[in-house]
C-alpha cells in the first residue's frame, strides 16, 4: 500500500519561497503519476501540478505557471514541489497524490487519484 506524506510547509511572506516534499513508502513511486493539489480556506480543491512516470512530462496550473516546479526522483522515493515568487493566493493546504502512470501527458484536470497525503499548510502572509 502506497502511503504518502507532505512536509516543507509553512509561513512565508510574499515573494517568498518554500520546497513542499511528498514522500512515498510502503512501494516505489515507480510507475505512478504523481500530482500536488491545493485547497483553500471555503474553496474547492483546485490542481497545481503533475508529473508522469519517468518525469518526461508535467502540467501546471495557469496560476503558478513561472512560479512553481514539480520534480521527481524515485531512487529517493520523492517528488518536489518548488515554489517562488509566492503570492497571499497561494495560501492554501497542499496535498500530494498519486495514481497508476496512464501512459499520456497528464494533466491537472485529471483529479481521479488512488493515493492521498495528509497534506501542509502553506500561510504566505506579511
Amino acid at each position: 500500500q502506497l502511503q504518502l506524506v507532505e512536509s516543507g510547509g509553512g509561513l512565508v511572506q510574499p515573494g517568498g519561497s518554500l520546497r513542499l516534499s511528498c514522500a512515498a513508502s510502503g512501494s516505489s513511486l515507480d510507475g505512478y503519476t504523481i500530482a500536488w493539489f491545493r485547497q483553500a480556506p471555503g474553496k474547492g480543491r483546485e490542481g497545481v501540478s503533475c508529473i508522469n512516470n519517468r518525469g518526461s512530462r508535467t502540467d501546471y496550473a495557469d496560476s503558478v505557471k513561472g512560479r512553481f516546479t514539480i520534480s521527481r526522483d524515485d531512487a529517493k522515493n520523492t517528488v518536489w514541489l518548488q515554489m517562488i515568487s509566492l503570492k497571499s493566493e497561494d495560501t492554501a493546504v497542499y496535498y500530494c497524490a498519486a495514481r497508476p502512470d496512464w501512459g499520456k501527458a497528464p494533466s491537472i484536470e485529471d483529479q481521479v487519484y488512488d493515493y492521498w497525503g495528509q497534506g501542509t499548510q502553506v500561510t504566505v502572509s506579511s
